[in-house]
C-alpha cells in the first residue's frame, strides 16, 4: 500500500481528495495546522471510508516540525500539497501574511522532500496565474501574466519554485494543477466546504444566506461585459477535483509524465455567471435568495474558463458533474452541517 501525504487535507479540496484516495486503497498522512478547517473533518473521512487517516497537527512555516512528519513516515512515495491560505480579497490587504504562509511554507515542505527523497509532488495551483486572460477559453499556452492579488502571486512564485527546484534536483517530480472555481460537496454530505467566519467564496455564502446564517447575499457589481453583467467563472464538483490530483500522483509514481515538470488546467470549460450559479440554487433548492448588487471587488477578474483538453487528453481526466449537482449538493451539505449544530 503507498503512503502519500496530503498538506492541508482537513480542508476543503484536501478532505474530499483524502477519502478519494483512501477509496483507492493508498495509505494517507494528512498534514494541517487547523487554521481554516475542523478536527472533526477526520471523523466524516472515517464515516465515508471506514479508515481514518493518520494525522499530523503541523504548520508547515515551522521547518523543524514539518522534517519531523517526514522522519516519522519514510515511506511516503508522494505529496500532494494544498496547505495554503486562499482568498484573494483577504490576500490584498494581508500580503506579508500571504507570503510567509504560503512561500514559506512550501520551502519548507521541499526541503523536506529533498532530505528525505520524497520524489514527487501534485501541487494546488490556480487559474488566478493568468490574470485576466485575453483569449477565452484559456488553455496552458497562455502566458502567465502580473497577478492581481497577493493570493494570485504565491501560486505563480510557487509554480517558479518547483520549475526550478526539479531542474536542479534530477530525481524530483512536480505536476502543477491549476484549477478554476471548486464548489459542491461529497454526496453523503459529510465532508464539504466550511469556512470559518464570513465565507469568501460564492456558493457557501449562497447556501448560508439560504438557510438564514446570512441575512443577505452580496454580488460584487453588475457591469461586466458579461452575458449578464455579474463576474463568469469556471465552477466544477469538488469531487472532480479530487479525482484529478490522484490521477497526477499515479502519473508521476508510474513514470507516466513526460517531462520533470508539469501543468494542466482543471475546469469543465465552461463559463457561468454569478447569477446563473444563483438561479441553478434556486431551482434546486427551491429556496428564493435574497441577494443585492454592490461595488466591485478589488482583485476579480471579469470573466475566466478553461479550455480543458490538455488535461482531458495527456493527464487522462475530465470533469464529470454538471452545475446543478454542484449546488445540490453542497444544499445538503449545509443542511447537515447545520442540523448538526442544532444537536450539539
Amino acid at each position: 500500500m503507498k503512503k502519500i501525504l496530503v498538506t492541508g487535507g482537513t480542508g476543503y479540496i484536501g478532505s474530499h481528495t483524502v477519502v478519494a484516495l483512501q477509496q483507492k486503497g493508498y495509505e494517507v498522512v494528512v498534514l494541517d495546522n487547523l487554521s481554516n478547517s475542523e478536527y472533526g473533518v477526520l471523523d466524516g473521512i472515517e464515516r465515508i471510508t471506514g479508515v481514518r487517516p493518520t494525522f499530523e497537527n503541523v504548520d508547515l512555516r515551522d521547518k523543524e516540525r514539518t522534517a519531523e512528519v517526514f522522519q516519522s513516515h519514510t515511506d511516503i512515495k508522494a505529496v500532494i500539497h494544498f496547505a495554503a491560505s486562499k482568498a484573494v480579497g483577504e490576500s490584498v490587504g494581508m500580503p506579508l501574511e500571504y507570503y510567509e504562509n504560503n512561500i514559506g511554507g512550501m520551502l519548507n515542505l521541499l526541503s523536506a522532500m529533498r532530505t528525505y527523497k520524497v520524489p514527487n509532488i501534485v501541487f494546488s495551483s490556480s487559474c488566478t496565474v493568468y490574470g485576466q486572460p485575453k483569449q477565452l477559453p484559456v488553455t496552458e499556452e497562455e502566458p502567465v501574466k502580473p497577478a492581481l492579488s497577493p493570493y494570485g502571486n504565491t501560486k505563480q512564485i510557487g509554480e517558479e519554485i518547483l520549475r526550478d527546484t526539479v531542474k536542479a534536483h534530477p530525481g524530483l517530480k512536480a505536476i502543477s494543477l491549476r484549477y478554476f472555481n471548486p464548489v459542491g460537496a461529497h454526496e453523503s454530505a459529510l465532508i464539504g466546504e466550511l469556512p470559518k467566519g464570513v465565507p469568501l467564496n460564492l456558493l457557501p455564502f449562497i447556501t448560508q444566506t439560504a438557510i438564514g446564517l446570512r441575512e443577505q447575499l452580496k454580488v460584487y457589481g453588475k457591469d461586466y461585459n458579461t452575458v449578464d453583467g455579474t463576474c463568469v467563472r469556471d465552477y466544477i464538483h469538488v469531487v472532480d477535483l479530487a479525482n484529478a490530483h490522484i490521477i497526477a500522483a499515479e502519473r508521476m509514481l508510474d513514470h507516466n509524465g513526460e517531462d520533470a515538470y508539469e501543468y494542466f488546467n482543471l475546469g469543465t470549460g465552461t463559463g457561468s455567471s454569478v447569477l446563473q450559479v444563483i438561479q441553478a440554487f434556486e431551482k434546486v433548492s427551491g429556496q428564493a435568495l435574497n441577494y443585492v448588487f454592490v461595488e466591485r471587488r478589488a482583485g476579480d477578474v471579469e470573466q475566466i474558463w478553461a479550455d480543458t483538453q490538455r488535461a482531458n487528453e495527456v493527464l487522462g481526466w475530465k470533469a464529470e458533474k454538471g452545475l446543478e449537482e454542484m449546488v445540490r449538493t453542497a444544499w445538503l451539505w449545509e443542511q447537515h452541517v447545520r442540523k448538526q449544530v442544532h444537536t450539539v
